[in-house]
This record gives C-alpha cells, sequence and structure tokens, in this order.
C-alpha cells in the first residue's frame, strides 16, 4: 500500500482546480517505445524535455510533460525548455534512444539520457547536471499528469512505496508515480498556475510552501533532486492500474538500472532494424534518415492492438488545445495506416506490414468502409467517410502479394474484407463525401486514381479466388468507367488560370458533387472552409493540387501525359514554394490548415503551408518520367526537412522567420512532427530509387489504360446521377435492387422490357443499346420494382446526341 509522505509538508493545495489545461508542443524532436510486449509506454521530446508519454496504447496520453527546474536561491530561475539551449541526438543509428544536452550559457548544463524500459511500464531519465560557474544549484522535477488524454479531474499526492518516497497521481482508471535513485529533498503538489511547483519556484526559489495533495483538478507535481549524493541520477515514471502497481514497477526498473535496461533497449531495436531492406549506407557521423523512418514507422504501433499504426505521437499546435481536443493526431486514420503499411513493405518488413492488413480486416465497418479516423479499437472518432480510405487496403494487400510478402492461401482470409470494400467503392463512387484532405466532397483525382487501382486490384484478387465472372466483370467495367470519365469530372480547359499559366488545360483539385450531364460545369465552386477571410467558396477550376500527380502514381497516366505535363506547369506555379533545403509544396492555392500571417496557431483558420511529403510525392512523378537525378535531388530536400533526429514534420514554415514563435523559415511549423505518413512516403522514395522505378505503382492500371488503352462500352445512368444524353455508348442503368427497366425510343409507341443482373456488389445493372440510336432519339425509361412489385411511377428521359452535344 501507499503510505504517508515521510518529509513535512501541509496537506490539501490552494487553488483548485488550476488553470484550463492545455497540451504542448507538437514539434517533437524525439519519440519511442520498447519493441517488447512488456513495455506498454510510448514517449515524446521537445525542447530539450519529455513531453506526451502514452500508456497501455499510443492514442491515451498520460502527462504534459516532465522537465527540469533550476534555481540558485538568490532569485535565479530557469526553466530549461524555455531558457536554455538544446541539442538532441540519436545514441545509436536509427535507434529511438535519445541524449539531450541543455545548456544555459554560463550557468549549467544538463545531460539526459531517455529510453522506456524493455520489461517494464516505466519510462527512464539518466540525468547529470553540471554548474559551469561553480555556484551551487538547485535542481527541481516538474511533471504535469494528463491521464487518459486529459489535464482536468486529476489528483496528485505525494507518498511513500515500501518506505521509498515518491510522487504520485491519479486519474480514468490509472495512476503514475515517479521516484529517482536518490532520495527527494523536498516535493510538493499543487495546481497548475496557482499552486504548483513553477508558481512557488518562480516566486521563492525553492519549495517553500509546499502540499502534499491536490485533489480533482489540474495539477502538477514538483521534486527536488539532491545532485549533491550523486554525479548522476535516474528519474523513473511508472505507470499503472493503481497506484501500487505503478509504485512496484519503478521500483522494480531502478533496482534492473538503467545501464542494463538501455543495453537491452538498443539491442532489440538493432534486431528489428537489421530485418530491413539495407537500401542506404549513409555516413557514420549523418542521420541515418531511412533507419529512421523505419523506426518512426515501428514506434507508433502498439501490442495490444497490433497493426494498428497511429497517424502522429502529437496534437498539432497542441499548446493552443485542451482536453476538448481529445484524439490530436494519436488516432488510426485508414489512409495512413495503408501508406504506412507501403513503407513497411518497401522497407521489406514483412510480418509488420502484414499484421496492417490484419488489422485493417477487424476494424472495416459492416457495409464495407473504415472510419474516416479512429481509436485503435476500431471505434470512430470522427464521421467522415472518404473513398480512398476504403480503397487502400485493397492496394495494400495486393502490394504484399506481388512483393511474396504473403502467400495465396494466407491471403485467401481478406477475401471477405476485399469483396466488401469492392461493393462499397462501387456502390457509393465514384464521388468521394471528402477528398483526402478531409474538407470536400467531390471528384478527386487522387481519390479518383486509388479508387480505379482498388477495383481492378480487386477484381484480381477475388477472381483467384472463384468469385462468380459477373462480379469480376463489373468491378473491371466500372473501373473502365470511372477511367475514361476522369476528365469529365476534374479537368478544366481555357480558364483564366490555364491562359495565364500557358497551357490548355489542366486537373483541379476536385470536381464538384453536382454535374451538368455529367460533366464539371464551367461555373462549379469548391468550399474552402478554413479561410481566415471569411471567404470560403471560389471557383473549382481555380484551385489545383498535387493530387493529380496521383493519376500517375496509380498507372491510370503517363508521366509523359500532355495533361498531366500541363498540370505539372500549373502546380509549380501556384504551389510550389523555394525553401533553403529545395522546393516544397502546399496542398492547395488557398489552403488554410496552417498558422496565421503572424504566426498564431491554427484556430480553425489559417494558412496552410508547405508538406515535404509533397515533395516525396512529386520525387515519385519524376522518377516515373525517366527524370532520375531530379527525383535524387527531391529525396535530399525531404531529408533536409528533418530535425536533427531525422524526424519529418507534417508542414514547414514557408514564410519569413517569426522568432518568438519558433517559426523558422524551412523547419517545422507546429502542426505535427514526426508525421508518420511522411516517413512512410520517404522508405518508398528510398526504395523507389533503389529498384529504378516506382515501387509501388500497380501494374493493372498500367497495362490496362497505357498498354491497351481499354475503355468502357457504356456510361452509367443512377438516381444519383441522372445524366441527360449519351453520345456514342450504351446507357449502363444501376440501381440497388432488382428491377425491371421499361423502355421505349419512340415516346411509348413501342416498348421493351430489360431485367437487371444482380453484380454480387449490392448493385443491379442493365445497358440499354444506345448505340443503335439516330442522334435526336430519345430514350424513356422507368422501373417496375420487383421486390416492391410496384411500378415507379415516374419517367426518364435521355437524348442521343453526337460528341455530347445537343440537337438544336
Amino acid at each position: 500500500m501507499i503510505t504517508a509522505w515521510p518529509y513535512s509538508a501541509d496537506s490539501a493545495a490552494p487553488g483548485w482546480p488550476g488553470i484550463e489545461a492545455r497540451w504542448t508542443s507538437s514539434a517533437k524532436t524525439g519519440i519511442g517505445t520498447a519493441l517488447t510486449a512488456m513495455s506498454q509506454i510510448w514517449f515524446t521530446m521537445s525542447h530539450g524535455i519529455l513531453n506526451e508519454i502514452y500508456y497501455r496504447r499510443p492514442d491515451q496520453a498520460c502527462t504534459r510533460d516532465l522537465g527540469l527546474i533550476v534555481t540558485d536561491g538568490n532569485g535565479f530561475f530557469s526553466e530549461e525548455k524555455r531558457h536554455a539551449e538544446h541539442r538532441t541526438r540519436c545514441m545509436a543509428s536509427g535507434v529511438p534512444a535519445y541524449e539531450t544536452v541543455n545548456v544555459h550559457p554560463g550557468r549549467y548544463r544538463i545531460t539526459k539520457c531517455i529510453i522506456s524500459d524493455p520489461y517494464r511500464d516505466v519510462l527512464l531519465q539518466r540525468i547529470a547536471f553540471e554548474s559551469l560557474d561553480g555556484q551551487r544549484y538547485r535542481v527541481f522535477a516538474l511533471l504535469a499528469p494528463h491521464l487518459v488524454n486529459a489535464g482536468a479531474d486529476n489528483t496528485a499526492w505525494l507518498g511513500a512505496y515500501k518506505g521509498v518516497p515518491m510522487l504520485f497521481a491519479q486519474g480514468r482508471g490509472t495512476a503514475l508515480a515517479l521516484a529517482c535513485t536518490v532520495p527527494w529533498r523536498n516535493a510538493s503538489a499543487g495546481f497548475v498556475g496557482n499552486s504548483d511547483g513553477w508558481q512557488v519556484l518562480a516566486r521563492h526559489g525553492e519549495l517553500n510552501p509546499s502540499w502534499t495533495r491536490a485533489e480533482n483538478g489540474n495539477v502538477a507535481l514538483t521534486g527536488e533532486i539532491d545532485f549533491s549524493q550523486a554525479e548522476d541520477v535516474t528519474l523513473a515514471l511508472g505507470f499503472g492500474a493503481s497506484p501500487e502497481e505503478a509504485a512496484h514497477r519503478v521500483r522494480s526498473s531502478l533496482n534492473y538500472g538503467f545501464a542494463s535496461a538501455f543495453r537491452d533497449f538498443v539491442a532489440g531495436w538493432r534486431r528489428v532494424l537489421e530485418n530491413a531492406h539495407p537500401l542506404t549506407l549513409p555516413p557514420a557521423d549523418a542521420t541515418d534518415h531511412y533507419r529512421t523512418s523505419v523506426a518512426v514507422m515501428l514506434s507508433h504501433e502498439p501490442f495490444g492492438f497490433a497493426g494498428g499504426i497511429i497517424a502522429s505521437l502529437s496534437i498539432p499546435w497542441g499548446f493552443s488545445k485542451g482536453d476538448d481536443d481529445l484524439g490530436g493526431y494519436h488516432l488510426v486514420w485508414p489512409r495512413d495506416l495503408s501508406e504506412t503499411a507501403g513503407g513497411l513493405i518497401a522497407a521489406g518488413l514483412r510480418l509488420p506490414a502484414r499484421v496492417v492488413v490484419a488489422y485493417l480486416a477487424a476494424v472495416q465497418e459492416a457495409d464495407g468502409h473504415w472510419p474516416q479516423n479512429m481509436w485503435l479499437d476500431g471505434t470512430p472518432y470522427w464521421g467522415g467517410v472518404q473513398l480512398d480510405e476504403c480503397a487502400f487496403p485493397i492496394l495494400v494487400l495486393d502490394l504484399l502479394l506481388r512483393e511474396k510478402m504473403l502467400d495465396a492461401a494466407d491471403a485467401d482470409r481478406f477475401t471477405e474484407m476485399v469483396a466488401k470494400a469492392a461493393g462499397f467503392i462501387v456502390r457509393n463512387g465514384p464521388v468521394t463525401r471528402q477528398d483526402r484532405w478531409e474538407e470536400d466532397a467531390g471528384y478527386s483525382p487522387f481519390s479518383l486514381g486509388v479508387t480505379v487501382a482498388a477495383l481492378l486490384a480487386a477484381a484480381n484478387f477475388l477472381e483467384a479466388r472463384g468469385v462468380p465472372q459477373r462480379t469480376i466483370q463489373h468491378l473491371r467495367e466500372t473501373a473502365d468507367w470511372i477511367n475514361d470519365s476522369i476528365e469529365n469530372w476534374t479537368y478544366a480547359r481555357g480558364s483564366k488560370l490555364a491562359s495565364e499559366s500557358g497551357v490548355d488545360g489542366y486537373y483541379v483539385r476536385i470536381g464538384p458533387v453536382d454535374l451538368i450531364d455529367d460533366r464539371m460545369p464551367a461555373d462549379a465552386t469548391t468550399a474552402i472552409r478554413n479561410r481566415p477571410d471569411g471567404a470560403s467558396r471560389f471557383p473549382a477550376a481555380d484551385i489545383v493540387s498535387p493530387d493529380a500527380l496521383a493519376l500517375v502514381r496509380f498507372g491510370l497516366r503517363s508521366a509523359h501525359d500532355p495533361r498531366i505535363v500541363d498540370t505539372v506547369t500549373v502546380i509549380d506555379r501556384m504551389l510550389k514554394v523555394d525553401l533553403p533545403q529545395g522546393p516544397v509544396w502546399r496542398r492547395y492555392n488557398q489552403d488554410g490548415y496552417g498558422e496565421h500571417e503572424d504566426g498564431r496557431p491554427f484556430d480553425g483558420t489559417g494558412i496552410g503551408r508547405a508538406w515535404p511529403l509533397l515533395t516525396g510525392e512529386r520525387a515519385h512523378y519524376e522518377l516515373a518520367a525517366g527524370r532520375v537525378d531530379e527525383a535524387v535531388r527531391l529525396l535530399g530536400t525531404v531529408e533536409a526537412c528533418a530535425c536533427p533526429t531525422g524526424l519529418l514534420p507534417e508542414q514547414v514554415w514557408d514564410a519569413d522567420d517569426i522568432p518568438e514563435r519558433e517559426l523558422f523559415r524551412g523547419r517545422a511549423s507546429g502542426s505535427a512532427m514526426p508525421l508518420v505518413w511522411a516517413h512512410a512516403e520517404h522508405a518508398k522514395l528510398v526504395r523507389s530509387l533503389k529498384d529504378g522505378r516506382v515501387f509501388d505503382m500497380p501494374p493493372q492500371t498500367v497495362q490496362r489504360y497505357q498498354l491497351q488503352k481499354v475503355t468502357a462500352p457504356f456510361v452509367i445512368w443512377r438516381f444519383d446521377r441522372r445524366r441527360q444524353t449519351v453520345a456514342g455508348k450504351n446507357l449502363r442503368i444501376e440501381v440497388f435492387e432488382p428491377a425491371m427497366v421499361h423502355w421505349s425510343s419512340d415516346q411509348w409507341q413501342t416498348r421493351h422490357d430489360l431485367e437487371t443482373q444482380d453484380t454480387g456488389l449490392g448493385v443491379h445493372f442493365t445497358d440499354l443499346p444506345t448505340t443503335d440510336l439516330a442522334p435526336g432519339s430519345t430514350i424513356l425509361f422507368t422501373f417496375f420494382w420487383r421486390q416492391a412489385q410496384r411500378w415507379e411511377g415516374a419517367d426518364f428521359k435521355i437524348e442521343i446526341v453526337t460528341d455530347g452535344v445537343r440537337n438544336a
């Protein structure tokens, strides 16, 4: 049991409940975990200190930060994260064990080595303190518990376990304990902003007054480290379901010793990293970016939810976010996860990649889609549905098979997953309810590229497993129709932007949901909801994105297709930012997801900044175009966007320096670092350059559309896409239940009946032979619904035209 604090102190801290809780910087300089099932700790670092530490699973943050304060008793007060200069490095190539050195010039130097215990739920720091001016300083550890994603409603107190003084906190069924290899000289529990140790030390230079308990609020714990007893000490922060459990783990870890834990931590990581393909051989004194990317991908996965790799161990602009932002980026996005699986496959890590597919199959919804994002147990967080996220898992499975990392018998287990996902795409596509930037519904070149590739991959996969040919044929024909229609939905010609750019046309960022006769209207608009000026609608033809390069990446279009080449011209004119490390691209013009012009954090509006992963995608395009040297140069640009420990940010600041906000041109902005997706793209680019080809380009699309030039012999009519004309093709009518289509081409003087066919995908269709009819003819049709035994009660009209133009 936990006994009373052995030193004198007042009991209850004043200042309940403390100020409103906030998280901390998302620009991490270190993230790590031990690759053992016995250790369920994930840690993050920035500004020379520990930030969020996650316990049990990496979507449950349990601390805000843990750092040191230095005083001299004569008015000197220094918080290392604010007042010291920081230098952090990996202690072994690619291994997430860190040494950080924090120096207050002329005053002190703090050296820390940070790992998690491979065998226990404990975070370990070995700390050495050195006075640079000969003065005697007092050093205090300051811990802010935010147990299970919340800073509010936690309780902190001082106590002892088996006679060892420790600092405790508890909330939402989780407890933590903090101890040191030397006894605490003094300690205190308080409420943040009122009676916490920071406030007391800033005023008095020592923990006087101090308190033993702060209940049910935003709390902090402070302990004074007695460096007179040792040159270096070890701080151990343990977690458990109870204070006793956390304290036991802390004491056991300290008894095992930092040196032993460090040895085993590094050895475990080295064994795993040695299994990765040796794709680079950097100089010994250089950051091994490839190994770091592999480590970042693996560090975001829990053993308890194998394959569930979260997007980032960070909360974008966390210092401005509170308890109402539960998720941050420590959630699973199926797209990010699929991209990460591709990175693992690129690195040759067969088992981790296979486990991702098993995880995806486990969290797939009953109708075949995946949530926009979710907690590790599959519980949806946001409510959107993105078509690319429903298609990507199929492509991951296909890539595993192509790389011979999954045999046919093992792949059979995923037949249901593929069939359900393909069915959802056929029923709900090709329009996506959200694009990959999670903002707009419509026809996105990126989503369309992923979708077409996935439908063809699904057809191959299901055909090999005996699925009826009618289903296989429908998947391929749907892909053909979408591929034929991409330019109708997303390609703008003759616009002002085209004229200014000196091109005939280009692919837009996203075409609108509402089409006119299955084409993007000339006056179509796009909604951009994160603009700081309140302007939310822009002409669709004015907004472009590197997303169009997905048509090359996924094999639908050649890199030399004139439409792609013209689009690249426009993209570079509108979105390329030349930074000290090289060119980096923004997501789309008028983007508002980023800091404001003055550097204030994104608060629902802002200005979108440059994304290093888009430079990786551009490098893949250059490789597809045969410009290997340019792809290599862009790889260097991506790596130069990383921090000194090799972590890649989501966005880099692309304006003039604002030092007071820690924003420097070409360096990480406040959005998120690391972004696992960016590291996956980096790993894939390294592999692609090694292979001399785009590693993950699906062969099915290249063969069918670039070589065989297959097209669809029909266009589609549905209740949600009621086209008015047909030119040179048959009319395919699709419905979601059995029906008889009753139709006529001569105003009902003669009548024809066609029964719909069941595709096995939740779609029923029939084809009207409109190619047999002369331009100027009119088709009328209606439905008799077989299950309800009723007529539709309305006629629908289609005009036969020449080249999509109505007769006068």
